[in-house]
């Protein structure tokens, strides 16, 4: 005769009133470090009980029950409705669905509650959040039932978004966390895919190298032609920006390169015709010029305009609350967000004041133009005072004439300049950098040119050296030199 299967009874259930319920001393969860009895008290309020406790009765010396149940698990879910009780947002007498049990040891149930159960995995609670959010639920709504930020909520969002196929190879174990998160960049699949098969079968799999593959032919938002023209302006003109929520991505990745080139030409165009109501007979603009681009144009000299009294008052301001601000934090290992964004904004605002548009000659600026362009901060670099060979006034003979451009040389012949144009052409080569003199080459080099005149304290093409009149011929005077047209070979004293 076969053996019968034993069935399995299960637990009997029922309602107790919470006044009849007590912690038991055989709960084995001691330590509360890290528990958060509120935020369950918040979600019991919200959705009610969803899991039961389970009880035992307690019985008196003659093995009577008493009336009264222990719980020996479900601690938290006990404590959390008790903070309920003494909040009175639920009567004291409130029935609780509980689990009867009358065998086995108290310490294993609650030892066993505890350990069996299965944390949910990462790719599931994704999904969840995405099916609220198809429910009708907003991010914000769904951060506050779940008692996570909106930016969390953000994120798990944009995981479940990521191609289906590389969900599946997640969820199989065949891609990190990690990597999944790099794949939230791109909102595209069928590049996502392309991608990950790429990799694949490659040793290099890390997540900045997803990033960069995905990110190809995307401009990042601190390039200095997003931040001229502002991502505001970028997205009302239709473009794009891709976001990494995962870590700090200097403002994310623009996908449209070309909108954003003709955007930053046309604010440069409008910026041109604005500096050339000034009366400068030409104004070029281009996000970048060729190097030398001002070779063989003579570079106006240009004032400084006085400040005003309330320029300079607001300066000395300006620079005594910076001075405060650095003594305050000086032994500060970090500076506060907000103190830093001050220092900056000052710092800015006395760059301004030092280093005002210069004032030049109105006959000169008539023949002379100007070079607009993009510096690497994202600020519109704007170069004045240069004029052309073909715009310099022509000398004139005595009759008033204009000489010709070959010095009335006879045709084919060769010109042959006299001493008084050998002295202009000098004195016109000099004029930046008057005295140079040295007893060796590039030792201990004199230069006598704008620094010293200049109050900015900046050479003509805008870069702030510190150096002083006796101070040694450097590489970065060199560039200037080369720019300006300044004669870079030493020359030995007379």
């Amino acid at each position: 005769m076969a053996n019968s299967v034993q069935k399995i009874t299960l637990s009997a259930s029922r309602d107790i009133p919470f006044n009849q319920l007590v912690l038991s001393q055989a709960n084995v969860r001691q330590v509360k470090a890290g528990l958060s009895i509120e935020q369950l008290a918040e979600s019991i309020a919200q959705r009610t009980l969803l899991q039961s406790l389970s009880v035992r009765a307690i019985v008196d010396g003659e093995g009577k029950e008493t009336g009264m149940f222990e719980v020996p698990a479900g601690g938290r879910r006990f404590r959390a409705l008790e903070l309920l009780v003494k909040q009175k947002r639920m009567s004291k007498s409130q029935p609780v669905p509980c689990v009867i049990r009358d065998s086995g040891i108290a310490e294993d149930d609650s030892l066993a509650e505890n350990i069996e159960r299965a944390d949910l995995h990462p790719l599931d609670q994704f999904r969840a959040f995405l099916k609220l959010k198809e429910k009708g639920l907003g991010e914000e709504e769904i951060a506050a039932r779940q008692f996570v930020s909106v930016a969390v909520v953000k994120q798990r969002l944009k995981l479940a978004a990521v191609s289906p196929r590389l969900l599946e190879l997640y969820a199989e174990g065949e891609m990190t966390l990690e990597q999944l998160m790099a794949f939230t960049v791109s909102h595209d699949h069928d590049r996502q895919q392309q991608v990950w098969a790429a990799i694949a079968a490659g040793w290099n799999k890390q997540p900045y190298y997803i990033k960069r593959m995905l990110t190809e032919g995307a401009i990042r938002a601190d390039d200095r032609r997003a931040l001229y023209v502002g991502v505001g302006a970028y997205e009302a003109a239709g473009g794009t920006i891709v976001r990494d929520l995962f870590e700090p991505d200097n403002g994310g990745w623009l996908q449209e390169p070309s909108l954003l080139e003709t955007l930053a030409r046309e604010k440069l165009e409008r910026e041109a015709e604005a500096i050339k109501t000034e009366g400068w007979l030409w104004v070029e603009a281009a996000l970048d010029f060729p190097y030398g681009h001002a070779d063989g144009l003579r570079s106006l000299w240009g004032e400084a305009t006085d400040l005003t009294a309330d320029e300079r008052a607001a300066r000395e301001a300006l620079k005594d609350e910076y001075e405060r601000l650095q003594e305050q934090y000086a032994g500060a290992d970090d500076l506060p967000e907000v103190v830093d964004q001050r220092l900056g904004e000052i710092e800015t605002a006395l760059d301004k004041l030092d280093n005002r548009p210069l004032r030049y000659d109105p006959e000169e600026i008539g023949r002379a133009g100007v070079f607009i362009s993009l510096d690497a901060d994202g600020s519109a670099r704007v170069e004045r005072g240069f004029v052309r060979p073909e715009d310099e006034v022509r000398p004139s003979d005595d009759n008033g004439d204009s000489q010709e451009p070959n010095g009335g040389a006879e045709p084919g012949g060769v010109d042959e300049p006299g001493p008084d144009r050998l002295a202009a052409r000098s004195k016109a080569r000099y004029r930046l950098a008057p005295q140079r003199t040295t007893t060796t080459p590039f030792a201990r080099t004199r230069i006598d040119c704008c620094w010293s005149l200049r109050p900015s304290g900046r050479w003509p093409c805008g870069m702030r050296l510190p150096m002083s009149r006796a101070r040694p011929f450097s590489p970065c005077c060199m560039v200037c030199a080369c720019r300006f047209s300044i004669p870079t070979k030493v020359r030995k004293p007379v």
